[in-house]
């Protein structure tokens, strides 16, 4: 299994603007695709802002890149992401599981 981390940032008063997004947008196209295994949105307020950890987990690279189209290590951001946002990361990092507890 491959985990694949994304960060971003919003604004306090935007704080329910990216999880509606994602629960609303990303989510019911990520359970379309095949290899891919559930995700998890984790925030923290830091900064003045709050920040925003997305893992996704998949079966694969494979399923990633299926995902991911041009490039893996590439973020995909919708242009509604975008505007919930102040900042976010244009690249993710994957880590292969080796334990699950």
């Amino acid at each position: 299994m491959i985990i694949r981390e994304w960060r971003g940032r919003a604004a306090l008063s935007k704080r329910d603007a990216y999880p509606a997004h994602f629960r609303m947008n990303v989510l019911p196209e990520l359970r379309t695709l095949s290899g891919f295994l559930g995700a998890h949105l984790s925030s923290r307020d830091i900064d003045g802002g709050i920040e925003f950890l997305v893992l996704t987990r998949w079966e694969s690279l494979e399923a990633i890149a299926a995902f991911a189209r041009e490039s893996i290590n590439s973020a995909v951001v919708e242009p509604g992401a975008v505007a919930a946002l102040v900042e976010f990361n244009d690249f993710v990092v994957h880590y292969e599981v080796i334990e699950e507890a």
